[in-house]
């Protein structure tokens, strides 16, 4: 192989890098709430950045560092305003609690379902968990939702029991859950949308970059 094609496919494996970093970006400025117009003036800023790095033998990652969706969240802050961007982790963490809610309701087959402290403090603690992280990274996911769950809710419920005991504080209808989905909702059906668009482009870089390897090393 030539010292040309070899220059020409670490070009190719910059470019993919480039182009993953621009789908992620992408993926969490959208999921946020940023206007298109802001989301493409962003991108069109980190793309030349990127340009320019490559340009001087330099990765990706150099202009992003190591946690690229740290860096979409740092310029997303930078962005939109603290109180839309609280509004939305706040909806958000509505939505897990009302995912979280029905659970019970489901598996014991009810229409009422008594809170004892342990749920209260349960509920409590993967919220606030749920909106922090969605202000500082983007978005929770589900295996980090579960995650949090076990390593913070539940010893937090089993400390709230221990300390005021299981006896109900309430009741909630079942009605409860759907109301708290309703909040999030829009912001849950945005952030699937945007991860989809998001793999897609992704993975036209991705053939894209195939393609461009290919020929690189047919020459």
């Amino acid at each position: 192989m030539t010292e040309d094609a070899l220059t020409e496919d670490a070009s190719a494996e910059d470019t993919m890098t480039g182009e993953r970093i621009l789908a992620t970006c992408r993926t969490n400025w959208e999921y946020r709430g940023i206007d298109d117009a802001s989301v493409r003036e962003m991108l069109d800023e980190l793309s030349a950045h990127l340009e320019d790095a490559r340009a001087a033998g330099r990765s990706g990652r150099d202009v992003v560092g190591g946690d690229v969706r740290a860096f979409a969240a740092a310029w997303a802050r930078a962005r939109a305003p603290l109180p839309r961007r609280v509004l939305r982790s706040a909806s958000l963490a509505c939505f897990l609690a009302g995912c979280v809610l029905l659970f019970p309701y489901l598996t014991r087959w009810t229409t009422r379902l008594d809170v004892a402290p342990g749920n209260l403090a349960f509920w409590a603690a993967l919220a606030t968990v749920s909106v922090v992280w969605g202000l500082r990274r983007g978005r929770l996911g589900i295996r980090l939702s579960w995650a949090f769950a076990f390593a913070v809710g539940l010893p937090v419920a089993i400390a709230a029991d221990l300390l005021f005991g299981e006896a109900p504080l309430f009741t909630l209808p079942l009605w409860v859950p759907p109301l708290l989905l309703l909040p999030g909702l829009p912001y849950a059906v945005a952030d699937a949308r945007a991860r989809r668009r998001g793999a897609e482009q992704a993975g036209r870089g991705v053939e894209a970059d195939g393609h461009t390897g290919t020929g690189s090393r047919a020459v």
